[in-house]
């Protein structure tokens, strides 16, 4: 961690189409290498074939109710206490909260193999949104891992 100043946080400019800073930050989550454009055609596409495959639902909806079950609540960190590197359970803030749910989303659709992006981000959203999939099963191994480290909450500072 730096010893100088705070980094200053930029806001996330909202997406052309839908005007939602969300999925603005998705896709920055999926964008390699500067390519927004291909990002933006990902994620847009995720949408409308969730839009087609759910008619009655909108797809912000869905991906706002996704990253919302996939967002882990608490996460253990290392703090070294004499000599001894003890794995303390944290409350996470909200920003990485949300981040961490999209990178998740975003790893476990990137690993469906055979599977165009699109298609692949689009499913992971709607198990995430049924409360299952890649995404739901490591926030519920980061909840365990916090629950069984629950002894050392006593050395968070």
């Amino acid at each position: 961690m730096s010893r100088r100043r705070q980094a200053v946080k930029r806001s996330v400019t909202p997406d052309a189409k839908f005007n939602s800073v969300l999925v603005g930050r998705l896709v920055n989550t999926i964008m390699r290498g500067g390519n927004k454009n291909v990002a933006q055609r990902i994620v847009y596409g995720a949408l409308d074939t969730l839009a087609e495959k759910n008619p009655g639902v909108n797809s912000l909806e869905i991906l706002q109710r996704s990253i919302e079950n996939a967002k882990p609540r608490i996460e253990t960190k290392p703090r070294r206490v004499g000599g001894a590197t003890y794995q303390v359970p944290l409350e996470i803030p909200g920003e990485r909260q949300t981040a961490l749910a999209m990178r998740w989303i975003v790893d476990f659709a990137d690993a469906r193999k055979g599977v165009p992006m699109q298609q692949a981000l689009a499913t992971e959203l709607m198990e995430a949104y049924q409360g299952q999939g890649g995404a739901i099963r490591k926030r519920d191994d980061v909840h365990k891992m916090a629950q069984a480290n629950k002894a050392f909450a006593h050395f968070r500072w």
